[in-house]
């Protein structure tokens, strides 16, 4: 039994560190649209939050401001002088809405 528990802590692990990986590296192309950005990071943080690997939601909006293409500068400075606290699905509306 014991061994079963470690076999599945281990794979609970690669899953894990798997979707933390996708999470991180999903960067946006510029022209692309945001909406579909949008839409994989919003799946990749539940994901996260399910497998219990999730962030607290300031750290998931930083990581998804890093994630875009330089042309979405303004739009950031903006975000950081007037949007704190603002949660991920308000992020991106105001993303699609510059869009």
């Amino acid at each position: 039994m014991l061994h079963m528990k470690q076999v599945y802590a281990v794979l609970d692990r690669h899953v894990t560190y798997t979707a933390t990986k996708a999470f991180f590296g999903t960067k946006m192309d510029e022209g692309s649209f945001v909406h579909s950005h949008g839409i994989k990071m919003l799946s990749l943080v539940e994901k996260l939050d399910d497998l219990k690997g999730g962030l607290d939601n300031d750290t998931y909006i930083d990581v998804i401001l890093q994630l875009l293409p330089p042309s979405y500068d303004p739009l950031i400075v903006k975000y950081n002088m007037n949007g704190l606290g603002k949660s991920i699905n308000e992020l991106l509306n105001i993303s699609n809405m510059r869009q």
